[in-house]
C-alpha cells in the first residue's frame, strides 16, 4: 500500500417524544416565554429573502416547514440573485477591515516556501510533486534514479489562469513509462483521467470522463488501467449540480483506445449507492474489489486475473468471490493481509486465505495493541512490515518482521505526524514525511539493503523563513467533557503568552468519520497567532479516530451530541484556564466540522465570540438526497428512519435556530462560507442556514453581531484549492474577526 494514492473509501473524500408540538423543527412545550422579539430594520441590511410557507414535510407524523426549499435549485435565477445579494452585503463589510494588507502579507510570507512530497518509485524512475513559493498548484517532477535531476513532467498551473485546475490522483505504470493522472476543475469532485508518455512528455489522445474517485490501478502488463466511474450524467456535471451520484462501476481501459470501448468489469445493480474500488494483488494474480455503502464498513470480493486476461478484457461480469462480506467492520487490503477493526476496536492485521476466507481460518499477524491505534501498515523489502500507530494523537512509526510481526525497531519521529509514505514490497527503500504544528515537514528515506540497519536520512526539507519555531510552543492537555470523559487538545501559542484571559483564540474541531486530527502544519493558523498575538487550539473530540472504534462510535449516530459537548467543554477549558474570554473566542470547522460549529452556536451561543462554519453539513434532514451525501449515513443516520429522525432534529443546525433566552443574549458573530462548485457538501446547506439565521436572529433587537455568508466562485469543498484563493479566503476570514470582534492586527504581522 502506498499512502500517496487517494483511497476511494477515504476520499468519500456525517427519543424526542411525539407528544411535543414542533414548530419549524424545534420542540415546544406548553410553557410560555416572556420574551417577544422586537422587529426592526436590520442593522446590517440583511437581504429580504423569500420565505415559502407552502413546503411542509411530514416525518413520522411530525410536520417540518422547509421555508427555503427553493434555494436547493442551483440553476434558478432566484438562487443566483440570493448569492449576489449576500455577497453584496458581506464583501464590502470585509473590505472595510483595518489591516487587510498586513494580513495578506503575513499569509503570503507563511505560504512562500518550497513544499515537497515523498517520491514514488516505478521502474528506475521516481515521481514526486514540488511547489515553489506561491505557485497555485504543485508541479509533477520525474527523476531517473533517486538522486537524479528533477525534470518537470506536468505543470497544472498552465491549464487555468486562476490556478483552479488541480491534480487530484496519480499512479504511474509499474515500468514508469506512462503517468496516469486525474484533473479536477474549480474545486469539483468530478475529474478527467489522462495519460502521459513519460519519455516523450506527450499525452495520449484519450480522456476518461464521469469519474470522481477513479482509484487508478494498472494491470500487470502496463497496457491499461482499472478505474471507477459513474454513468454519464443526464444534465450538468461540473460541480454545481446537486443530483445524487449512484451506480458506480469499475471499468478496464486499454491505453490508446476510446473510453467508449472500455470494458465493464464490476457493477452492483442491486446496490446503486455502493462506492467501489479495486486493486491488483502484488503477484498480479487477483483483482481485489472493495465495496461500501458508507464510510464505516466495507465488503471485499476477489476474482482471478487470468479469467479477465484470457478473455482479453471482454468479460463483462467476472464471477466475484466473497472474501470479507459480513459488513460488520472495515478492512484495508495489503497483499491479502488486512488491517481490520473486526473484534478489535483499535485494529489488528490478519492474513486471509483465498481458498477459505471463513473467519475461523484467519491468522493474526499483528494482534491489537493494548492502547495504540493501528493507523496503517505496508509491506516493504519482501520481508518487512512498516506499521504506523497513533498514541495519544501522535504518530509512532515501526519496522517489523513480516513473518511473525515482531518488532525490529521503532523509528524516532519526535512529536509529530507521519503524513505520507511510499514504498512497495519489492522495494528495499521507503520514504515517509513528518510534520508538526510548528514545522512544515521533512521527508526521510530508509534503505533496508543492509538487513536490519535502519538509519533514516533527510531526503528533502521545507523551511519557512517567516516562522521561527523557537518562538512558539505546542502543548497537549486533557480536559473533561460533560460526561467526565477525558478529551485531548493541542494548544499552540507564542512562548511569551500572557495567561490573563485576553488572547484572541481560535478553537478548531471536526469529530467525525473516524478522522484523527493529528499535529500538522497550518500556515493560516500560525498566521492567526502572529497577526493577533493569539492562541490556536485543536480539540480531538469524539467521533474522530484518535482512539479507535470506541472513540468514533462515541460521537456518531445516537451519540453525536457527545461531539458537541466535547467541543463546548474545550471552550470552557480555554476560558477557565485564562487563555481567553468568550468574547474573544472564535470557533472554526469545515464540512462535518461545519455541522459542529452550527450545532454549538445554536446550543451555547453565549460561549463564543465568533463562529466560522465552512462548507458545513447544516440541513440534517435532507443531506442524504444530494450528490454523495448518502455515504454519510454511517455517522449520522437519516431522517428516513424514525429513531434517527428523532435524534437528528435535536441538533440539525437549520432546525434549531432560536433567540437566546438570556435578557442580553445574542448569537456570536457568524461567518458561513461555501463554494459554488462544492459537490461534496452542496452550497444549499449554507444558503438555507444563513437565510434562517438572518430571519430569526438578525431581526432581534439584541443581535448586534453580524450574521453573514461568503459564497466563493469557481471553488469547491476545498481540495486542490489554489494558493491565491487560499490567501484570499483567509484574508476575508481574518478581516471578519477584525470587524466583528475588534481583533487588533499586529503592525509587524
Amino acid at each position: 500500500m502506498e499512502l500517496m494514492r487517494v483511497s476511494l473509501l477515504l476520499l468519500l473524500i456525517l427519543s424526542i417524544a411525539i407528544r411535543f408540538q414542533y414548530v419549524n423543527g424545534i420542540p415546544r412545550t406548553k410553557t410560555k416565554s416572556n420574551f417577544r422579539p422586537t422587529v426592526k430594520p436590520p442593522t446590517y441590511g440583511y437581504p429580504n429573502v423569500r420565505r415559502d410557507e407552502s413546503i411542509v414535510d411530514n416525518y413520522f407524523g411530525v410536520e417540518i416547514h422547509d421555508y427555503y426549499r427553493w434555494l436547493e435549485d442551483p440553476d434558478s435565477n432566484e438562487t443566483a440573485a440570493f448569492v449576489r445579494s449576500q455577497n453584496h452585503l458581506t464583501v464590502p463589510y470585509l473590505e472595510k477591515a483595518n489591516g487587510r494588507n498586513v494580513i495578506k502579507k503575513r499569509l503570503e510570507s507563511n505560504l512562500d516556501y518550497t513544499k515537497y512530497t515523498v517520491p514514488v518509485k516505478r521502474g528506475n524512475r521516481y515521481f514526486s510533486f514540488l511547489k515553489t513559493g506561491l505557485q497555485n498548484q504543485a508541479v509533477v517532477y520525474v527523476q531517473n534514479g533517486v538522486d537524479g535531476e528533477r525534470i518537470e513532467l506536468l505543470d497544472p498551473n498552465i491549464l487555468a489562469e486562476d490556478g483552479t485546475v488541480a491534480i487530484t490522483e496519480v499512479n504511474p505504470s509499474d515500468d514508469g513509462e506512462i503517468y496516469a493522472y486525474a484533473l479536477s476543475s474549480k474545486g469539483s469532485d468530478w475529474v478527467t483521467v489522462h495519460f502521459k508518455n513519460v519519455t516523450s512528455g506527450e499525452d495520449f489522445p484519450e480522456i476518461l470522463n464521469y469519474s470522481k474517485w477513479p482509484g487508478i490501478e494498472w494491470n500487470k502488463e502496463n497496457t491499461g488501467i482499472f478505474y471507477s466511474s459513474y454513468p454519464k450524467p443526464n444534465g450538468t456535471a461540473d460541480g454545481s449540480e446537486t443530483t445524487s451520484n449512484e451506480n458506480m462501476k469499475i471499468y478496464f481501459h486499454r491505453i490508446g483506445t476510446k473510453q467508449e470501448e472500455d470494458t465493464l468489469i464490476v457493477e452492483f445493480p442491486n446496490f446503486p449507492k455502493r462506492t467501489i474500488g479495486c486493486e491488483i494483488s502484488k503477484d498480479g494474480n487477483y483483482l481485489i474489489v472493495e465495496a461500501s455503502e458508507g464510510l464505516l464498513t466495507n465488503l471485499v470480493y476477489y476474482t482471478e486475473m487470468k479469467s479477465i486476461v484470457e478473455s482479453e478484457y471482454r468479460l463483462q461480469t467476472p464471477q466475484l468471490k466473497p472474501l470479507l462480506v459480513n459488513d460488520d467492520a472495515k478492512y484495508d487490503c495489503e497483499v491479502l493481509y488486512f488491517r481490520t477493526n473486526n473484534g478489535t476496536p483499535i485494529y489488528r492485521i490478519i492474513g486471509v486465505y483465498l481458498d477459505n476466507s471463513n473467519e475461523r481460518y484467519w491468522s493474526t499477524l499483528l494482534p491489537e495493541n493494548s492502547k495504540d491505534v493501528l493507523s496503517w501498515a505496508a509491506v516493504i523489502n519482501t520481508d518487512k512490515l512498516i506499521t504506523c500507530y497513533i498514541r495519544d494523537v501522535k504518530s509512532i512509526l515501526e519496522v517489523r518482521r513480516l513473518r511473525d510481526g515482531s518488532l525490529v525497531k521503532e523509528i524516532d519521529i519526535g512529536v509529530g505526524t507521519v503524513g505520507s509514505f511510499a514504498g512497495r514490497k519489492q522495494d528495499s527503500q521507503f520514504f515517509y514525511s513528518v510534520s508538526s504544528f510548528l514545522y512544515p515537514g521533512k521527508i526521510f528515506s530508509v534503505d533496508l539493503q543492509n538487513g536490519n540497519i535502519i538509519e533514516p536520512k533527510i531526503y528533502a526539507e521545507s523551511i519557512v523563513k517567516g516562522i521561527d519555531e523557537s518562538l512558539h510552543t505546542a502543548t497537549q492537555v486533557f480536559y473533561k467533557s460533560k460526561d467526565g470523559t477525558p478529551i485531548p487538545m493541542f494548544i499552540i501559542s507564542s512562548k511569551d503568552l500572557k495567561m490573563d484571559g485576553t488572547a484572541p483564540t481560535l478553537l478548531y474541531g471536526y469529530g467525525g468519520f473516524d478522522v484523527s486530527l493529528q499535529p500538522g502544519f497550518s500556515e493560516t493558523r500560525l498566521a492567526f497567532i502572529q497577526l493577533f498575538d493569539g492562541v490556536v487550539a485543536v480539540a480531538n473530540i469524539r467521533g474522530g479516530g484518535e482512539y479507535g472504534v470506541k472513540w468514533h462510535d462515541g460521537g456518531r449516530l445516537l451519540n453525536k451530541q457527545n461531539s458537541f459537548d466535547d467541543f463546548q467543554a474545550a471552550a470552557e477549558y480555554l476560558i477557565k484556564n485564562k487563555y481567553t474570554t468568550a468574547q474573544k473566542l472564535t470557533i472554526q470547522g469545515g464540512s462535518n466540522g461545519g455541522l459542529l460549529v452550527g450545532a454549538c452556536v445554536n446550543q451555547r451561543p453565549n460561549l463564543f465570540g465568533a463562529a466560522i462554519a465552512q462548507v458545513g453539513v447544516l440541513d440534517m434532514l435532507r443531506y442524504q438526497k444530494f450528490t454523495i451525501g448518502y455515504a454519510w449515513a454511517s455517522d449520522y443516520g437519516t431522517s428516513d428512519n424514525k429513531t434517527y429522525f428523532q435524534n437528528l432534529i435535536k441538533f440539525s443546525p437549520l432546525h434549531n435556530i432560536r433567540v437566546p433566552k438570556a435578557i442580553r443574549g445574542q448569537y456570536p458573530a457568524v461567518l458561513v462560507t461555501t463554494g459554488d462548485h462544492d459537490d461534496r457538501v452542496v452550497p444549499l446547506h449554507s444558503f438555507k442556514f444563513i437565510a434562517e439565521l438572518q430571519y430569526k436572529i438578525g431581526r432581534s433587537t439584541r443581535q448586534t453581531n453580524p450574521l453573514m455568508i461568503l459564497i466563493e466562485t469557481n471553488a469547491g469543498h476545498g481540495g486542490g484549492k489554489p494558493t491565491g484563493k487560499k490567501i484570499t479566503e483567509y484574508v476575508d476570514i481574518f478581516s471578519f474577526l477584525v470587524q466583528a470582534l475588534k481583533y487588533k492586527v499586529s503592525p509587524t504581522g
